[in-house]
C-alpha cells in the first residue's frame, strides 16, 4: 500500500466521525504508520544505565525534560546512542500523540460543532502531515558525507516541526477569548501535551545538528 494511500486514508478517518475515526485511526496505525515510523520495537525497563543515560543527557537540551525521558525511555536500548534516532523516536512518539489527538478533535467537532473546535481541528491536521513530512525526511536521511547536504535534509525536518508547532500554538489561540465552552479545558490540555512533545521533538533534532556539526 503506498503513502499516499495511507495518507487518503487517515484524512478520511478525520473528516468522517461517523465512521468512528478513533477505532480507524488505532487500526490504521497499528498496521501502517507503526512499522514505517521506527523499525525498533519498545523494551522492558531492564536497560544498560549508559544508553538511558543518554535519554537523560539529550533530554536535558529540551523545555521538557522529564516528559522527554518517560516518553522515549522504551526506546533506550533501540537508538543505541544516535541522536539522529533518537529525534526519530521522537517524532514517532509525537505523531502518534497527535494522531490520538485528531480522532479525539474529529468527535468533538462533531458533537458540538462549534467554530473554534472546527478549526482547531483544521489546525492539527495540517501538523500532522507536517510531521509526516518530517519523519520521511528522516527515515530517508542519506549520509553522503557531506555536511552541507545532511544540514538541508536536517533544515527540512526543522522547518516542518517548526510549523507543526505553529500550528498547535494557533490551535489553543483560537480559545483565549472563548468562555464558559463545554471541554475547552480539555481540548488545550491535550493540545499543550502534544506541542510539548513536539517542541521536544524539534529540540533533540536541533541537537542532533549541533552534534554533527561540532
Amino acid at each position: 500500500m503506498s503513502q499516499e494511500s495511507n495518507t487518503h486514508r487517515t484524512e478520511e478517518t478525520m473528516k468522517k466521525p461517523s465512521l468512528h475515526p478513533s477505532l480507524i485511526i488505532f487500526f490504521f496505525f497499528l498496521t501502517t504508520l507503526l512499522p514505517l515510523i521506527l523499525t525498533v520495537h519498545s523494551q522492558p525497563s531492564t536497560l544498560p544505565s549508559d544508553d538511558s543515560d543518554f535519554i537523560r543527557m539529550s533530554c536535558n537540551t529540551t523545555l521538557y525534560p522529564d516528559l522527554c525521558v518517560s516518553s522515549l525511555s522504551n526506546f533506550s536500548s533501540s537508538v543505541n546512542n544516535d541522536p539522529a534516532l533518537l529525534a526519530r523516536a521522537a517524532i514517532s512518539v509525537t505523531l502518534s500523540k497527535a494522531l490520538e489527538l485528531g480522532s479525539y478533535l474529529s468527535n468533538v467537532t462533531a458533537l458540538l460543532k462549534t467554530a473554534v473546535f472546527h478549526d482547531c481541528f483544521e489546525n492539527l491536521k495540517v501538523a500532522v502531515d507536517e510531521m509526516r513530512g518530517s519523519m520521511k525526511q528522516m527515515r530517508h536521511l542519506v549520509s553522503t558525507g557531506s555536511l552541507e547536504s545532511f544540514r538541508f535534509q536536517m533544515s527540512n525536518v526543522q522547518t516542518w516541526l517548526s510549523a507543526a508547532l505553529t500550528d498547535e500554538e494557533t490551535c489553543t489561540d483560537g480559545f483565549k477569548d472563548v468562555k464558559d465552552e463545554p471541554r475547552k479545558d480539555e481540548v488545550c490540555a491535550r493540545v499543550d501535551d502534544v506541542k510539548k512533545l513536539t517542541s521536544n521533538a524539534l529540540a533533540l533534532v536541533n541537537r542532533c545538528v549541533d552534534k554533527a556539526i561540532h
